[in-house]
């Protein structure tokens, strides 16, 4: 392998011929050979957005040249494209604050950047640390890149794959709303309600978790850049911090702003757990639904059965014909991840020792790795396994005939002992609630089938 000689304040290393990193970046992938977890493409696409707009800021209050600004802003734009994504090869485990990755992307947009200028005739040369990271510290713009990968990856990822779920679950809900089935609490029979009021508890919970995100995202929209070392400002200038942030925001349309207290937003990243935690929610609900498909479609003879779900694939190597849910078993380990993640969050994010927390990397990851695997599995979920859930008619009729709680409608018509009487006389003689009511002279046949009218005690209170 050939390589080429670059120099930092510690002095020389050797560096591969081909890639664009400069030594900074070489010493991070000697010294922190820890791990196959790289920092995440969303956080490096971050920096790049913020490199390109910090570029622009600077030449606009005069403190950059502008055909370096020009430089830097095409280099990003490369990054932002995904042309250069071999020249990131940093892992998770290093520095952090994350500098090791800021001067990564430092490196390479100054090299890249120095080409294209050197293509235009110029002999303009870019540096990594004087004109890419001019006004700025790795202190306040990891937190920034970190800030904006996770904002996109919420609203452009999370969000639509939310909408889609949610369209599903209500078009299942409307077409089984008159499907009247035995409810279960406790895992023990209920009184009824429909399916489709069934699937609208799971439809809420998705409404309403997004809600969640939302609202939290809102939080995660401000950002540290200005702040530099420790939060003072010290080397930007005072109108730096709102330029970069308009720049920001004509390039994502993403509404953020500048963080009001920059000493906070350097060492707290509440906003990232809070936002997490809406994952961690919207993680519960997944797992509650995807286990309520499976237990609904166990079978298909010596389960409950109700519904049936996509035969996607052979379910045992051993076993001929055996169907498993296997997309409930995916979406149910994702869940479990996103819970681990939400530890592993909440734990670094306690870690603002003075004026920096230096377990940024780790939040990153954890927190674009959940965003990215509920929004996955959520949409493979749903056209795997929902879009094409069925009702077993037959199987919930049957149920909902044999089904003891039906006696809950006579409660109020002959009081709850004499009900409980009931229940406990038919289950013991294995009989209907109808035969065991009557032999017992409690009610006749008439006022039985007037009392108990399944579809009725679904909607109660109906007029």
């Amino acid at each position: 392998m050939d390589y080429r000689i670059e120099k930092d304040t510690i002095g020389e290393i050797k560096v591969p011929s081909e890639k664009y990193w400069g030594a900074q970046t070489q010493r991070s992938k000697q010294n922190f050979p820890i791990g196959d977890e790289k920092m995440p493409k969303e956080v490096v696409e971050g920096f790049a957005i913020l490199k390109k707009s910090a570029a622009k800021a600077n030449a606009e209050l005069g403190l950059l040249e502008e055909e370096k600004a020009q430089a830097i802003a095409h280099a990003a734009d490369q990054i932002i494209a995904g042309e250069l994504d071999e020249h990131f090869p940093l892992v998770v485990w290093q520095t952090g604050s994350g500098t090791q990755s800021n001067m990564n992307v430092n490196e390479v947009i100054a090299h890249v950047g120095s080409q294209w200028l050197q293509e235009q005739g110029s002999e303009t040369r870019l540096h990594p640390n004087d004109d890419v990271n001019k006004s700025q510290s790795s202190n306040d713009t990891y937190p920034t890149a970190m800030h904006i990968a996770s904002v996109r990856k919420i609203e452009d990822v999370v969000l639509p794959a939310l909408i889609q779920f949610k369209h599903t679950l209500k078009e299942k809900m409307e077409a089984f709303n008159d499907i009247v089935k035995i409810g279960r609490t406790h895992l023990q029979d209920a009184t009824p309600l429909t399916l489709g009021q069934e699937i609208s508890g799971w439809h809420r919970m998705i409404e309403k978790t997004e809600k969640m995100l939302i609202e939290s995202t809102e939080y995660v929209k401000e950002l540290a850049i200005g702040g530099t070392a420790v939060g003072t400002g010290l080397n930007a200038h005072e109108d730096f911090s709102e330029n970069v942030v308009a720049q920001i925001n004509e390039a994502t349309g993403k509404g953020f702003v500048s963080a009001p207290n920059k000493f906070h937003a350097l060492t707290s990243h509440d906003e990232l757990v809070h936002t997490h935690g809406a994952l961690k929610a919207l993680a519960a609900d997944i797992m509650k639904i995807a286990n309520d498909v499976r237990w609904l479609a166990s079978g298909p003879r010596c389960g409950i059965g109700e519904i049936t779900i996509p035969a996607n694939e052979p379910g045992s190597s051993i076993m001929p014909g055996k169907v498993n849910p296997t997309q409930s078993e995916a979406v149910t380990m994702v869940a479990a991840q996103v819970m681990g993640n939400d530890a592993t969050i909440g734990f670094a994010a306690s870690q603002g020792n003075f004026e920096l927390n230096v377990f940024k990397p780790v939040i990153a990851f954890n927190f674009l790795q959940s965003a990215q695997l509920l929004a996955d599995s959520i949409i493979s979920f749903d056209e795997r396994c929902v879009s094409g859930l069925e009702p077993n008619h037959e199987q919930i009729e049957k149920y909902l005939r044999d089904s003891l709680m039906l006696v809950t409608a006579l409660n109020p018509h002959i009081g709850y002992e004499n009900a409980a009487k009931i229940a406990k006389t038919a289950f013991e003689r294995n009989q209907t609630l109808k035969e065991t009511a009557v032999e017992l002279g409690i009610l006749t046949d008439e006022q039985f089938e007037e009392y108990v009218d399944p579809k009725a005690m679904t909607k109660p209170n109906a007029k």
